[in-house]
């Protein structure tokens, strides 16, 4: 199988596209990328609204393509407020500060947890029928392609699978396509104009993210700072001597100041600056 881990940002929907596109026409106009078998999106439970809005686009491309495409429930927002102070939760890179100054991030596991193991547990129990405990069968063992929508600057970023089913792809890298040109098909041939996916309380976001959000998406903005204010107001377990903070400069999301927050990140496009939605 061929399958495309969508994150609904830029490069994996450009990619889902670009499948779309060429089982539409009946053509291969982009051979590193297949039409797949299955493109899979988990819902993390707090996204902004854009990338909602670019799912509920790939989803009806797709129904037009004849590609099916999954969305998965990966509850990290949900679990998140469930959770923290009360047992272990799975890390999050937070920001961190101590109080003689020293400052950190917490390890990052999310993304592990709540997608890549389980769009993995999708595809061998739900599309190839594999029971719980079941052996893998050794015509499945690096078999199947698992396409990553990294982009060509994000070569860095490239890894093998540890997972014994999958070989990752990265159809952008191959290409030489970087976030400029994503953009750019997605607008041009498909008239969408998108952003970065990500969760709202990543804490990779830049400060201008939050201001963004503040002004555009206040339900969002409230959630945001409710995830910001657990940090704060909850011992984390196991305890931690550190503050935590979703902000990388370390400050809560309400004390943020118009300087803090101009670090938007931005590309070139027909001479302008775009913002990525970071």
């Amino acid at each position: 199988m061929k399958i495309l881990s969508c994150g609904a940002g830029m490069q994996s929907t450009a990619l889902a596209l670009m499948a779309c596109e060429q089982a539409i026409t009946c053509t291969s106009l982009y051979p590193d990328v297949p039409i797949y078998d299955a493109i899979i999106f988990c819902d993390l439970g707090l996204e902004p609204v854009w990338v909602k809005q670019q799912v509920e686009f790939i989803l009806c491309v797709c129904e037009e393509a004849g590609i099916p495409f999954y969305i998965l429930d990966a509850p990290l927002y949900q679990d998140f407020l469930r959770n923290f102070g009360q047992r272990r939760t799975v890390s999050i890179p937070w920001w961190t500060l101590m109080e003689d100054g020293h400052k950190s991030k917490m390890p990052r596991n999310c993304t592990i947890d709540y997608k890549a193991e389980l769009i993995a547990k999708f595809i061998r129990w739900e599309l190839l029928g594999y029971k719980k405990g079941q052996r893998l069968r050794p015509e499945d063992v690096k078999a199947h392609e698992l396409h990553m929508g990294f982009s060509a600057e994000e070569k860095h970023r490239c890894k093998e699978n540890p997972n014994q089913l999958f070989v990752n792809k990265f159809p952008l890298v191959k290409m030489g396509l970087i976030r400029a040109d994503n953009y750019k098909y997605i607008l041009e041939k498909w008239g969408l104009d998108t952003k970065a996916s990500a969760c709202a309380f990543c804490p990779f976001h830049r400060n201008y993210f939050y201001q963004y959000v503040q002004r555009h998406e206040p339900e969002t903005y409230a959630a945001i700072v409710g995830v910001d204010n657990l940090l704060r107001d909850k011992t984390p377990m196991p305890p931690m001597k550190s503050a935590l903070f979703v902000s990388r400069s370390r400050k809560r999301i309400t004390d943020l100041t118009p300087e803090d927050c101009n670090d938007a990140e931005c590309f070139e496009y027909c001479g302008q600056q775009v913002w990525n939605g970071f």
